[in-house]
């Protein structure tokens, strides 16, 4: 699909010269970038990567991560939530987590701590900037970071006071406050801040049988609490407190495919997390440094929902559906269910590195170095509650399952990065891994796994001029197997294996037009070996209806590659515009599934699930005045495989988000809208059958992304 041709017109009139405007800078804004070894400039890091500064994520009326990801090229998510909380980089990812424990291939990270696991956490209040990296970055972050990595990094406290308020109301019944306070509670020794942010909304969803407009909806709790002790001029000591309260609903799916639901039983998307992360940095003398990070997270959600997405009398009962041997496990028949799956996570993790500092040089002082150590101690508890019964009989199926899932990792890591001349630089990385895992359940299930991984990376960087960094590398990211729990699986699919990703790249990043003008392109070509797909298999459940059986599987063999492109240019004084293009070709070259077979459906040389073949943005500013600016921007995607076990697919959409801001002093008053021509389009989907009018045929069901949304934020900088 086409972008309409309204929504060209509006970007276009955008680009003309009508603004009379000024803007007093000559420069774009540029990002210092943490989620690496060494913080440098984006355009100074030789990776694929995407940013998001606090300007971006205001203007949209940005609540959640899953309102500014469109941006990046190549990048996905699936919802199936309150929130879309699994992503996908170039085509790699998970979508979903029932039963079987996730090990995550996209890493997610907040001020340092691991929210792999856990996306609805990554709320966007007081975030000063957001990095996303592509490509395998298994040196630094190993098992969680196959197919890349997303960076949160909140405002820290500084010498300076300031503080900020925030507040935002829109359609939908959108309300949110927040604020922000930060200085030195002693100068120049011990600085603090601390933000609090609190978000709600009705949500999207219309339950007509319940008489109700907010059983999907938002209710989120954001503190965040920063502690920077400055003990000497060489040590500096960091503490990062979070704390989430997030009590959103879940009714997202119809059997008629609406936005109005007739379940009787709204679910749940609940999480609440207390998270800290400490850290030092010591200048120990002017040949190295050390850092040491040490982090806990204890995480308790709740996942639910209505089984059967009706009311329990929707559907008549007749003689024909009643089974003749009468053991209550007539599929025919309608039936009313609910299942639930509550999860209590805990996490702690040390790591501890050594950098060399400008007099501690290697290798007649051309080579800077990085060594590390990580330990990660993990476990996860589950128990999931399920029953159904048929309408016709009072008869209840009920299903219950404890499990507990510990991990344990420990790694050793190091990188070099040696100037070969004073252009071209070779750098070298390595991290050797191993990780041991633990299940055992309430059916009598008990699984261990332990294996020694690897990863790391070859590169070259030439700085063939000061604006133009040219580079290369050859990489190899891994993801650890893991188990599957579902008790009617064959022995022989109760362990995956683990995944390997060799991936090749290539990029250039240069500023043009004294740096008015900044383009960024990558070609990559990654071989998947072993990918975990994830897959599922269909069976009639007692009572009526059909049962899944989740499970991961290994494909043989995939490919993955592609082309990410950006382009920020500030035309003049008073216009800038952007734009981001990803290209991928993802596909199953060797996969063979006898399940799948039998079922007709052979996915070998197909796509690759939640990976669109293309991805764009599009847009530009314009300063009217020095107080006013206008954004507008058209972002899409192409159609993809919502899963890798059925032909369902979505369809490809553009939407057009825009927004007017005027700031007079400290206050900033921004009018937005998002999805202004109300597309309807989808972030998640599945294919079976459900509906008993129609003889639990299997059909397509899917999830709406966000309608047209539109408000306004008031802040406040003081």
């Amino acid at each position: 699909m086409k972008p309409s041709l309204l929504s060209i017109a509006v970007t276009s009139a955008l680009f003309s010269p009508c603004a009379v405007a000024q803007n007093n800078s000559t420069d774009l804004p540029s990002m210092l970038v943490s989620a690496d070894f060494r913080p440098a400039e984006a355009q100074d890091i030789p990776v694929s990567l995407t940013t998001f500064d606090e300007d971006i994520i205001e203007s949209r009326g940005a609540q959640h991560i899953e309102d500014v990801l469109n941006l990046a090229p190549n990048v996905n998510l699936s919802s199936g939530a309150s929130r879309g909380q699994f992503f996908q980089i170039r085509g790699i990812g998970e979508r979903s987590e029932f039963l079987a424990p996730l090990n995550p291939s996209v890493g997610l990270y907040i001020d340092g701590i691991d929210f792999s696991r856990s996306g609805g956490a990554a709320t966007l209040f007081d975030i000063e900037k957001v990095e996303v990296l592509r490509g395998p970055q298994g040196t630094l972050y190993g098992a969680n970071a196959l197919a890349g990595v997303i960076n949160m990094q909140s405002k820290q406290a500084t010498n300076d006071l300031d503080m900020n308020f925030q507040s935002t109301i829109g359609n939908y019944n959108t309300r949110s406050v927040g604020v922000a306070v930060g200085g030195p509670i002693v100068k120049d020794t011990l600085l603090g801040r601390i933000a609090v942010h609190t978000h709600r909304s009705d949500g999207y969803m219309d339950n007509d049988f319940l008489g109700r407009d907010n059983t999907q909806n938002q209710d989120e709790l954001t503190a965040l609490g920063h502690l920077k002790w400055l003990v000497s001029n060489d040590l500096t000591i960091d503490l990062n407190l979070l704390h989430l309260n997030i009590d959103n609903g879940y009714d997202a799916f119809t059997l008629d495919n609406s936005r109005n639901s007739l379940s009787d039983q709204p679910g749940k998307d609940k999480q609440h997390t207390n998270a800290f992360a400490l850290k030092t940095d010591w200048r120990a003398n002017s040949k190295v440094q050390l850092q040491s990070t040490l982090t806990y997270s204890k995480s308790d959600l709740e996942y639910s929902y209505d089984d059967d997405w009706s009311f329990k009398t929707q559907f008549p009962v007749d003689a024909t559906c009643v089974d003749a041997d009468e053991d209550n496990d007539a599929f025919n028949c309608p039936y009313s269910g609910f299942d639930q799956y509550k999860r209590e996570r805990e996490n702690y993790s040390f790591e501890f590195r050594a950098l060399s500092n400008e007099d501690g040089r290697i290798f007649s002082d051309t080579t800077d170095w990085s060594v590390g150590i990580y330990l990660a101690d993990q476990r996860q508890d589950l128990k999931r509650t399920y029953f159904a019964n048929a309408i016709d009989s009072d008869a209840v199926f009920p299903f219950a399952l404890d499990n507990t899932y510990k991990t344990f990792n420990s790694a050793i890591y190091g990188q070099l990065d040696t100037a070969l001349t004073d252009k071209l630089t070779l750098i070298t990385g390595l991290r050797v891994e191993h990780w041991d895992a633990d299940y055992d359940d309430s059916q009598g299930l008990d699984l261990d796994d332990n294996d020694v991984l690897f990863g790391g990376k070859v590169g070259l960087n030439y700085q063939f001029r000061p604006q133009h960094l040219l580079y290369t590398s050859l990489s190899r990211g891994y993801k650890a197997g893991g188990v599957n729990t579902e008790a009617d699986l064959a022995s022989g699919l109760r362990k995956f294996n683990n995944e390997y990703l060799w991936n090749l790249e290539a990029g250039m990043k240069s500023l043009w037009l004294d740096g008015s003008l900044v383009t960024d392109i990558t070609a990559f070509y990654g071989l998947r070996k072993d990918a975990q797909v994830k897959t599922s298999v269909s069976v009639p459940r007692d009572g009526g209806g059909t049962r899944f059986i989740d499970y991961q599987d290994n494909a043989a063999k995939g490919r993955n590659m592609g082309i990410e492109a950006s382009v920020d240019w500030l035309i003049n004084e008073r216009i800038r515009t952007f734009a981001a293009l990803g290209l991928l070709h993802a596909t199953f070259d060797e996969y063979n599934n006898p399940e799948l077979d039998e079922a007709g459906l052979n996915i070998q040389g197909r796509r690759q699930a939640h990976a669109p073949a293309y991805t764009f943005s599009v847009g530009s500013e314009v300063y009217l005045t020095p107080q006013w600016t206008l954004r507008a921007n058209v972002e899409g995607k192409d159609e993809f495989y919502y899963s890798n076990s059925h032909n369902a697919k979505s369809s490809s959409y553009a939407i057009t988000n825009a927004s007017l801001q005027y700031q007079q002093q400290n206050w900033t008053f921004t009018l937005w809208g998002r999805n202004l021509f109300d597309k309807d389009y989808y972030t998640r989907g599945f294919f079976f059958g459900i509906d008993p009018s129609a003889g639990y045929e299997d059909r397509v069901y899917t999830q709406y992304a966000d309608p047209r949304t539109f408000g306004m934020t008031v802040s406040y900088d003081y």
